[in-house]
């Protein structure tokens, strides 16, 4: 996969799939390709299943604010999703995979998302993935900001929020 797989846009992939979950295999594959994921194996109906349970596990992070218990809680999926960092160039190119060449998708996934996300969360801050500020918005998002002070999970959540507070002083 060319994507940078451990960086920040597969945490924006996760947030994306989290917040609106695939309903099928052909969806989440087309949803991977669109975010840049080179897909050289096949997606199954039934890995949904282990995708959706993940995205739960990966919500506990989200939604857990102490430093300390969103790295355990990172941790765990870390233990259960990735595998000790290895080189290979099986494409040509040297680089680290953080999982077995002969894993499944989801399982290719999973460890992308959880060490795309510790990775995330130790070189732009253990805060920056949150859900949105908004008061009818729960959608998920990875701050990338350079700044780190995101808030919402996009400028119409944002606009809405800011007209909301206009009109209430008003």
């Amino acid at each position: 996969m060319y994507i940078n797989p451990y960086g920040a846009d597969p945490v924006t992939l996760a947030a994306d799939l989290a917040n609106r979950r695939p309903h099928s295999a052909r969806e989440l594959v087309d949803r991977c390709r669109e975010a840049g994921v080179t897909i050289d194996r096949e997606a199954r109906e039934e890995e949904l299943t282990e995708i959706d349970e993940f995205l739960d596990g990966w919500l506990v992070v989200v939604d857990t604010t102490d430093p300390r218990a969103r790295a355990e809680a990172l941790n765990t999926l870390l233990a259960e999703h990735a595998g000790p960092p290895r080189l290979t160039d099986h494409d040509g190119h040297w680089h680290v995979h953080y999982r077995a060449d002969d894993v499944s998708f989801a399982r290719l996934l999973t460890a992308m998302f959880s060490v795309g996300t510790a990775l995330h969360l130790t070189e732009r801050g253990i805060d920056r993935l949150s859900r949105c500020a908004a008061d009818d918005c729960e959608d998920v998002f990875a701050d990338t900001t350079r700044n780190g002070r995101k808030t919402y999970c996009s400028p119409r959540c944002n606009n809405r929020s800011a007209v909301r507070r206009h009109r209430a002083r008003g």
